[in-house]
């Protein structure tokens, strides 16, 4: 497809430019014309509606079409000094005379090279400089004949020229004028088709965008609106475009944004998620500023319905969130600086690149489906679904059509067009099942054949479907001890029991406690923005705790003093007082082998209060319940009891 236009003036340029043009390999994206001056012009200005993005032309017709403001970029073939200079020697050949008085008939972006080169040359110059086509015959005319040897310039100058009686010398272009025309002209074609194709991208995300985007310059022009802006303003982009946008938005009442407009054109400000009511509608509204070497040149106005931003909040929901079954825990979110946790991280992350079966095995609340989701995340199927089920949350007969799906008509109740199970959801990913222990005897035997088959059928259905999924159960409970009380399978036992982790419950990660409280209590003041610390001994306190319900139920009470503690430093006492849930069995002693002893300690702490228990807890940084177990358990009689 042609993209270059090259007008000849002359036929012996438009022989020669044909002639280039194939020798650069150009010829079949050029289209040759002969016109001269006003009709170039108008051949020009034809040409402006069509696929061409650069015209050459010599010096005169180039100098009219510019003044004309053509829109496509134009070449000028220069005429160099070895054209000038080969002109002026056939100057010489045609007159006979060594030093020929020459009249130069050139358009101004030529004339003042021409000067130079003829008083470089020593010859005898007189230069018409010329604005317009009229020029060239009012200039002949104005000519004596007597006055010059010989006229040089254009085509157009040289015919009407001659026609007056006069000598006349063509100043021609040279080849190589010729081949810089060319292929700057074949470096501006490129150019614009790459512009072309960032336009055009540009146009499609506009135009694809749900937000209305409306830009407009500093006179509130509007230069590009999208379609969802038409609907907005209720007109189409031809009856908006080069128009001022006060006109539409007056028309649809969406005259309360002009102030807002006004003040980012005028000052700069950005106006973000302004809320209006136009009519029926709630929009959101955005005002950017357009801003060049610091100064406002425009802006970009960007509307949504907000009905239709409540609708896609919904539609993510629905479709991201609860089907698309994210995995979205890492191992650098399980917290914790003991040597039992960090070799538990370990051993899961040298599982996690293999796809055997994995096995976690913890306490309720030590955080296996943490474990589950970081194993998923660091192995090979990290781009795949992570699917969880907890098999203790579902009635068994719930649970197999869950786990396997079932085909139309397969029980009363079933849907239309059956449903894929989540065996088969998982598909290139990973299956998660939690409290894999709570499953009756048919869900183990069809859950074992899974596991052998690497297929699944559907209840109601009569053929397998291959399934590529890893899985990693979890159980807080013996499972050895379950088969040997025959309430679990030993070979589906045995089919786990592939790789074991066991996850260590929080009372014996030795240093997590505090740690895992400090973070938990830096998160949640940062969120509820409610600054809290814990004073030393109220940290004390929380190592005393055996935690039955591990991190989880260490998370949670932390979470419940960093909302309900009215003071930024959280004290023994406040713990103490909210602290109402706890299991008195769950607290143990820790000696400090670097104290005296702990009963000689408490002993002595006894003697100083008169054997006060209220006020011996306290000095020993203990509540009352703990100093009377440790009284217990060093069997430490106390005579004489005062309360306050």
């Amino acid at each position: 497809m042609p993209k270059i236009a090259f007008i000849a003036p002359d036929p012996i340029l438009l022989k020669n430019s044909k002639k280039m043009a194939a020798q650069l390999g150009l010829f079949e994206h050029t289209n040759f014309y002969f016109a001269q001056l006003i009709k170039a012009v108008e051949l020009a200005r034809s040409l402006e509606d069509t696929d061409i993005d650069v015209l050459i032309s010599r010096y005169g017709t180039s100098y009219i079409m510019l003044k004309s403001n053509i829109h496509i970029p134009i070449v000028e073939i220069n005429v160099t000094g070895q054209d000038l200079a080969q002109a002026f020697y056939e100057a010489k050949k045609i007159t006979g005379i060594s030093h020929p008085r020459v009249t130069y008939l050139a358009f101004g972006n030529m004339a003042h090279d021409i000067s130079r080169l003829a008083r470089i040359l020593n010859i005898d110059l007189k230069m018409i400089q010329l604005e317009t086509a009229d020029d060239i015959e009012r200039s002949i005319d104005q000519l004596v004949l007597t006055d010059t040897d010989i006229v040089m310039g254009g085509a157009r100058a040289i015919a009407y020229a001659s026609s007056r009686g006069f000598r006349t010398q063509l100043v021609q272009s040279s080849e190589f004028a010729l081949r810089e025309a060319f292929l700057s002209a074949q470096k501006i074609m490129l150019a614009r088709e790459e512009e072309k194709k960032r336009t055009e991208e540009f146009r499609t995300i506009v135009n694809t965008m749900r937000e209305g985007i409306i830009s407009i310059n500093q006179q509130k022009t509007i230069l590009i609106v999208n379609p969802a802006a038409e609907h907005f303003l209720q007109h189409t982009q031809k009856e908006l475009l080069g128009k001022t946008i006060d006109l539409f938005l007056e028309k649809n009442t969406f005259d309360q944004c002009l102030p807002f407009i006004d003040s980012c054109l005028v000052n700069g400000q950005k106006i973000t998620d302004k809320i209006l009511k136009v009519g029926r509608l709630w929009i959101n509204l955005n005002i950017i500023p357009i801003l060049v070497h610091e100064k406002v040149v425009g802006a970009v106005l960007t509307s949504q319905d907000i009905t239709q931003i409540q609708e896609m909040e919904i539609k993510i929901r629905n479709e991201v969130l609860t089907k698309k079954f994210i995995a979205t825990y890492q191992f650098t979110d399980i917290l914790g600086i003991s040597p039992e946790i960090a070799e538990t991280k370990r051993t899961a992350q040298e599982f996690s690149p293999v796809d055997a079966t994995v096995l976690l095995m913890g306490e309720s609340g030590t955080g296996k489906e943490l474990f589950a989701q970081s194993i998923h995340n660091a192995s090979t199927r990290k781009s795949g679904p992570f699917v969880a089920i907890n098999c203790a949350a579902l009635p068994s007969t719930l649970l197999e059509s869950e786990l396997f799906g079932y085909v139309d008509g397969a029980f009363t109740g079933a849907r239309h067009k059956g449903k894929a199970g989540l065996f088969e959801m998982a598909h290139h990913g990973t299956i998660f099942l939690d409290e894999i222990s709570e499953m009756d005897a048919y869900g183990q035997s069809r859950l074992l054949r899974v596991l052998q088959e690497r297929q699944v059928m559907r209840l109601g259905d009569d053929k397998y479907i291959p399934i590529d999924v890893r899985i990693i159960a979890a159980t807080n409970k013996n499972l050895s001890q379950l088969v040997q009380e025959e309430k679990f399978r030993q070979d589906l036992f045995y089919r786990f029991k592939v790789l074991t982790i066991f996850i260590p419950p929080l009372r014996e990660r030795d240093g997590d406690i505090a740690y895992l409280a400090q973070n938990f209590l830096r998160y949640f003041a940062s969120h509820y923005n409610r600054p809290r610390r814990l004073e030393p001994a109220a940290l004390h306190a929380l190592n005393d705790y055996r935690w039955p319900g591990n991190v989880r139920e260490l998370r949670c009470f932390i979470e419940r003093l960093a909302i309900i503690v009215p003071t930024p430093l959280i004290t023994l006492d406040l713990l103490q007082k909210y602290w109402t849930d706890r299991d008195p069995t769950a607290i143990v002693v820790n000696v400090d082998r670097s104290l005296p002893p702990e009963k000689e300690t408490i002993q002595q702490a006894l003697a100083h209060c008169h054997s006060n228990i209220s006020q011996a807890a306290q000095l020993l940084g203990i509540d009352r319940s703990t100093l009377y177990r440790k009284l217990k358990h060093y069997k430490i009689a106390v005579k004489r009891i005062y309360t306050e």
